[in-house]
């Protein structure tokens, strides 16, 4: 495996890779992987000739007084996993490497990231686009793999790469769970033990909802009501946001619906904010 920092490197090497005919698959990661990131590398494998994996926290997507600096690191580990998963080039590079001192340029989407996370977090799209299509820049990949844990994340990159002509496939990985439920993720490390013990009825609570509806409920707040009486007591923790959306649009749906419903939810434990999903197709 191939350890690249420099954006200069990185980008010489994917263009003369493709100028073999070489296909690449992306996966783009924040770093701390779980069996989620090392998921999707097996989908690039099977997708691509190549995968490079890029380990980059990165700063444009955090607001103030969120966990940037608290954001889980181990590189030692992380680049262990890689090689053993046969990932081809991690690439690694320092803020400096990506963003120049002075960058004042930015993509904003502005329909998809309005509600659900990018309500809550407004910045955080912004940032996401921006250092994403940086990346499809550098890694010239034919084909990105992104988790479906971040529902809203993966359809607003969709939707960039549709509006701005990316000649890159976006290809979903499913969300992987912990034995208990608890939807992997790089942050479940900084939940204190009140916290743990609390996580798994986001996914309870979802699931929930979701057999509610295999045994023929199509009422949208008997399903919002049934998440709720699960979800319960959060204490330490608070629900941050619970929304029905539709599965393309992620506007919210109200009465009558025809199309897949995603149903999302947010809640927000000292110093950790976990996210999970499920849709809901009729």
């Amino acid at each position: 495996m191939q350890i690249i920092r420099s954006a200069g490197e990185m980008q010489a090497w994917a263009l003369a890779r493709r100028g073999e005919g070489r296909r690449i698959g992306l996966v783009p990661t924040m770093g701390f992987l779980h069996e989620g990131h090392l998921s999707l590398v097996r989908i690039a494998k099977a997708q691509a000739d190549l995968v490079v994996l890029t380990l980059f926290v990165n700063p444009t997507q955090f607001g103030p007084n969120e966990d940037l600096e608290r954001y889980p690191r181990d590189f030692a580990r992380d680049a262990a996993l890689c090689e053993a998963e046969g990932v081809d080039v991690l690439f690694a590079p320092p803020n400096e490497e990506v963003y120049f001192a002075d960058h004042s340029v930015y993509l904003t989407e502005s329909q998809l990231s309005v509600g659900l996370c990018g309500g809550s977090r407004p910045v955080h799209f912004r940032g996401v686009l921006t250092v994403v299509a940086k990346l499809f820049l550098l890694t010239q990949p034919h084909v990105a793999v992104f988790g479906e844990k971040d529902a809203q994340q993966i359809r607003v990159i969709r939707r960039m790469v549709r509006d701005l002509n990316f000649p890159v496939e976006i290809v979903g990985g499913p969300i992987v769970r912990e034995a208990d439920g608890v939807a992997m993720s790089s942050r479940n490390k900084n939940l204190d033990a009140a916290s743990r013990a609390v996580a798994p009825r986001l996914s309870q609570a979802l699931f929930a909802a979701r057999d509610a509806f295999a045994a023929g409920e199509r009422d949208l707040e008997s399903l919002r009501g049934r998440v709720l009486e699960v979800l319960g007591d959060l204490t330490p923790g608070a629900l941050d946001y619970l929304e029905l959306v539709d599965d393309e649009t992620l506007m919210p749906v109200r009465g009558v619906w025809q199309r897949p419903v995603l149903m999302a939810l947010a809640v927000r434990f000292p110093g950790v904010r976990l996210i999970d999903n499920l849709t809901l197709k009729g």
